[in-house]
């Protein structure tokens, strides 16, 4: 299976505690379902269910086809299996099977925005599955299928295709091949060939491999230069042994009885099959500019690098993400699904599996956009190294779904086709959640730093598992500050006992300058009462000041802290080394992610009751963060007042914030002062047409220190929002203070920032 929930990393390492704690933490599962329809009042009630409810009913009853207007069936698919061919593991069966089909419904919502049961059938008799499967039609707009063994999934799919009216598709057999077909055609391109005169050899006459074959053979191949192989050899005409009715229909007529024979002088190898089945000899014998598609995961038939020590001229492509050329169904089961919901269609048909293939090609001959590049840490341009898209491309979304829409559309499998192309990619890019490219992006320029990161607060679990996934994920060096047994028992009973030889833990009993430290702090602190006892007591005895004394000194690049204590406490302990005050110029910014939005929030942390020109110091720092996220700043000054009205004394300051930066001549949008309504809302922002916002504000301003914080925590524990921050900014330093109910993931996103000197 090629699909990027089995794909193996190469910058990072997954050990068993954290795969199991993260399907644990902080719900069991991978995902939930919320109603999108107001569920508060009486009517609301009423409407949702009875009596409102009845006239969609018999709408539907009247008119079948309305069940796509009235209901979420247009866009909702099921990701169906019973276990029989789990990942690389086997037979596992429909219990045990259920985390890989709820990630295979994560990643239909992720990449593009379809939603997604796991359904898992505990049979393994043909008939029972098909006709359960086909009794869920009313429910579904599409089916999945997924890790059902071969031969029995060939005659699953192709019973529900025939017996039902909605797209049936088995993605470990065509996802695979429309990657595949996608990569070949530009590797093709790249040495010059064509593929109706390539001869092919494919090895592994599984779901994945047969459904590659029959592909590039609709596309083009002959028939007679396409060699199938399987673990008894050559599928040859007359031969009889291991045999079936799928492997039987590629036979062709040949004397070659192995491998080894198919690949002299061929020209592609597609390989869906075992680790090391084709050797540098193999490789040796192909033709000129050989095509090899090695894609047998976690490891491949043969690696690139082995392919390239004898033959450099060779195009190779894999399954995994740590080579170039990666074959990831991720790349066309969410946006072939899309397409086909789009449309209404009755099935996922050659024509649109082709749509989606030519798509994926063509997109790779494109220019790559900046934030992919950052994304991935260099830049990709299309040649033998860039064949096929990479997943985090965000031109997938409304780029490959049209073209699948049109053939859909053109073949005459679609309810509704598509009139207005041009509206429905509009709609398409709409749907693209920001954060997914922010924070990746981060990520990657995270791990381009490899900033030496430290963890004040060894004594937490949290802090641990994060400073642990920090390092593990190559996002630099990790220091621990806390005393080696405490850590030592901490890890082992988080289940990362063998982290523990990993981690750097440093403390002022084991440091070598613990004096400079104190010299150092002596000179800050002699004349605000602090004497030689009490600077010793700071620095030797507070993690919270002796982690900030070893950034001060260049013995890390960033800190994160705040975890176990609040964050004013924590505030005034760094302050004791960093000037981090609201008269120094720092301010705290948090980020809040809802629904495919990012909204700062400033000041969260510092200034408890600004004046006007404290908020447009605010407002400039906080544009400052927003340019580092990539975004680009519109800055809304907050308040219960809107351009003037109603008049209150304690809402002067935010009407007058945005004529100080008239005076500075900032360089990025800024209006209000207004209400959170017209800052985010586009409908009700359009009612005062002079508003100089060209969109909905990333930027709100708050009047004070506690509003800032009760929105940020209302919006957190009533909406669900993902809060990262408070972010520091206007320090020397990098400097991240978490709040005291981060989990692991909150404090490495932390780490993270940190390491992009995010506010710095």
């Amino acid at each position: 299976m090629t699909t990027i929930e089995s794909e193996k990393m190469s910058n990072s390492r997954v050990t068993r505690e954290e795969a199991l704690q993260y399907h644990h933490e902080p719900t069991p599962g991978k995902f939930d379902i919320t109603p999108s329809v107001p569920m508060t009042t009486q009517r609301d009630l009423s409407l949702a269910y009875s009596p409102g409810v009845a006239v969609p009913c018999e709408a539907i009853h009247e008119n079948p086809e309305t069940a796509y207007d009235y209901t979420n069936k247009g866009n909702l698919v099921a990701v169906i299996s019973n276990g029989t061919a789990v990942l690389g593991l086997g037979n596992l069966g429909a219990l045990a099977s259920k985390p890989v089909m709820e990630g295979k419904a994560v990643l239909f919502k992720r990449f593009a925005d379809v939603n997604a049961i796991d359904i898992e059938l505990d049979s393994i008799d043909v008939d029972e599955i098909v006709k359960a499967v086909k009794l869920m039609e009313p429910t579904f707009g599409g089916i999945n299928l997924e890790d059902i063994k071969a031969p029995e999934c060939f005659i699953i799919e192709q019973r529900l295709k025939e017996e039902m009216d909605i797209p049936v598709f088995h993605d470990d057999q065509h996802g695979t091949a429309v990657i595949t077909a996608a990569g070949l055609l530009n590797a093709l391109e790249m040495s010059g060939k064509k593929i109706e005169d390539v001869k092919i050899v494919l090895n592994g006459a599984g779901a994945a491999g047969i459904a590659c074959i029959e592909l590039v053979k609709v596309m083009g191949a002959r028939h007679e230069n396409c060699i199938v192989c399987d673990t008894k050899g050559v599928i040859y005409q007359g031969r009889t042994d291991g045999m079936n009715q799928w492997k039987s229909a590629h036979a062709v007529k040949t004397d070659r009885r192995t491998l080894e024979e198919a690949m002299d002088g061929a020209d592609v190898f597609l390989g869906v099959s075992a680790k090391g089945a084709v050797t540098q000899e193999m490789v040796k014998r192909m033709a000129p500019d050989p095509v090899i598609f090695a894609m047998a995961n976690p490891d491949p038939e043969i690696t690139p690098e082995e392919a390239h020590e004898v033959r450099p001229d060779a195009i190779v492509a894999t399954g995994r993400s740590d080579y170039p050329n990666q074959v990831n169904n991720v790349l066309g089961f969410p946006y072939l699904f899309r397409g086909a919901l789009d449309i209404h269609a009755r099935a996922i048909n050659d024509e649109m599996k082709i749509a989606c293939a030519k798509a994926l090609a063509a997109l790779a001959r494109e220019d790559v956009p900046d934030e992919v590049a950052v994304a991935y840490g260099k830049k990709l341009t299309f040649g033998r190294d860039y064949i096929i898209p990479t997943p985090f491309d965000p031109r997938l979304i409304y780029t490959i779904p049209p073209a699948v829409a049109k053939a859909g559309s053109d073949s005459g499998v679609a309810r509704r086709p598509i009139i207005d192309m041009e509206r429905y990619t509009a709609n398409l890019k709409s749907r693209m959640d920001p954060t997914y490219s922010i924070i990746r992006s981060l990520n990657a320029r995270a791990r381009a730093a490899q900033a030496t990161m430290i963890f004040a607060e060894g004594d937490d679990p949290h802090v641990l598992r994060a400073a642990v996934a920090y390092q593990r994920g190559n996002f630099g060096k990790a220091l621990v500050v806390g005393r080696e047994a405490d850590v030592k028992q901490k890890l082992e009973a988080a289940g990362l006992g063998d982290a523990v030889p990993e981690l750097e833990v440093v403390n002022a009993a084991t440091t070598e300058h613990l004096a400079e430290y104190k010299a150092f702090l002596y000179q800050r602190l002699q004349r605000k009462g602090f004497d030689r006892h009490d600077i010793h007591r700071l620095a030797a005895r507070d993690r919270h000041v002796f982690s900030s004394l070893m950034l001060a000194h260049g013995h890390g690049d960033g800190l994160i802290t705040g975890a176990t204590r609040k964050s004013a406490h924590v505030m005034d302990l760094i302050n004791h080394v960093f000037d981090a005050k609201a008269e120094d110029g720092a301010v705290g910014i948090t980020a809040l992610l809802h629904k495919g939005r990012i909204v700062l929030i400033a000041d969260t942390l510092v200034h408890e009751w600004p004046d006007e020109h404290d908020l447009a110091d605010i407002a400039e720092r906080a544009a400052a963060v927003a340019r580092s996220l990539g975004l680009e700043p519109r800055v809304a000054f907050a308040s219960f007042s809107t351009f003037g009205y109603p008049i209150s004394e304690r809402a002067e300051k935010m009407h007058l914030a945005p004529d100080v930066l008239d005076e500075r001549g900032v360089d990025f949008e800024y209006d209000g002062e207004m209400t959170a309504d017209v800052a985010l809302n586009p409908d009700v922002m359009a009612r005062y047409p002079f508003c100089r916002l060209s969109g909905p504000a990333n930027i709100l301003v708050m009047p004070a220190r506690h509003s800032a914080s009760i929105s940020v925590k209302m919006m957190q524990e009533l909406a669900g929002a993902t809060v990262i921050g408070p972010i520091l900014a206007g320090v020397e330093k990098p400097i991240q203070i978490c709040s005291t109910n981060s989990t692991a993931n909150d404090i490495l996103n932390m780490a993270v920032l940190a390491a992009n000197k995010v506010g710095g």
